[in-house]
């Protein structure tokens, strides 16, 4: 059986909640920041993670970035290809599952962002991918993983939730497992008379497990932030976003 993030079904049909206007328009300001807290240098090669329809991939192909995105849904890399094209943006675009793909040693930065590590219920799958992404930076180059971490849902958890947008009615339901390791989430989307149900799941990281993880396959070095904007990680952290540099 396919595991959640591998059915197309899901990213198809969940898109116009998780990529809507409010997000596009979110991506020129992330990347900005996300270019401030990676050091970036003009005309540097960076690798999108998990870019989806190309929110940041795009953003840093605008300014004049060599950019790499990697997804597996075909339909997320055919929109920013076709975005790419009508702004005759130079960007790469490669459908790869991101515990495969590796290019070593091909790039100054890499980004993962929008809560796109940790998929996997193997946790050796988590490593696998950090592995990759070590490999794939050049000496010197940056690493930045945005994800909710354990603490910050810990304060603002809610077991049950609903929102409507554009008259379709969105329901979620989560369980954290016990020992705070994994969280389970539920979907539902009414639309039309229409019913659509969705598992998903996410590994949980607390800042000083992630950082931990990421100095244990190779990365000399690890900063953690508590938003894009490099607050502190503390008791009012929105976010995990963890800065990591190899060598």
């Amino acid at each position: 059986m396919e595991e959640w993030h591998e059915q197309d079904s899901f990213w198809q049909t969940m898109a116009p909640k998780l990529f809507t206007e409010r997000h596009w328009e979110q991506a020129p300001q992330q990347v900005e920041r996300a270019i401030a807290l990676l050091r970036l240098e003009p005309g540097a090669a960076v690798l999108d993670l998990c870019c989806g329809p190309g929110r940041h991939a795009l953003e840093l192909a605008r300014r004049g970035f060599r950019v790499t995105g990697v997804d597996r849904t075909a339909s997320y890399l055919e929109q920013a290809r076709m975005q790419a094209g009508r702004e005759r943006l130079s960007l790469e675009l490669v459908r790869e599952d991101m515990r495969a793909f590796c290019r070593p040693e091909a790039f100054d930065a890499a980004i993962n962002i929008y809560t796109s590590f940790g998929y996997f219920k193997d946790p050796s799958d988590d490593r696998k991918v950090l592995v990759n992404l070590h490999r794939s930076l050049k000496q010197e180059g940056t690493l930045l993983i945005d994800t909710m971490g354990k603490e910050v849902l810990a304060r603002v958890f809610r077991e049950r939730d609903w929102h409507e947008q554009d008259g379709v009615i969105y329901l979620e339901e989560r369980q954290v497992q016990p020992g705070w390791g994994w969280i389970e989430n539920r979907w539902i989307m009414l639309k039309d008379g229409e019913r659509k149900d969705f598992t998903l799941g996410h590994r949980l990281y607390s800042a000083a497990e992630l950082a931990a993880l990421l100095t244990d396959v190779g990365f000399a070095s690890v900063d953690v932030y508590g938003d894009l904007e490099g607050a502190h990680y503390d008791h009012q952290a929105k976010r995990l976003v963890a800065v990591a540099r190899k060598g």
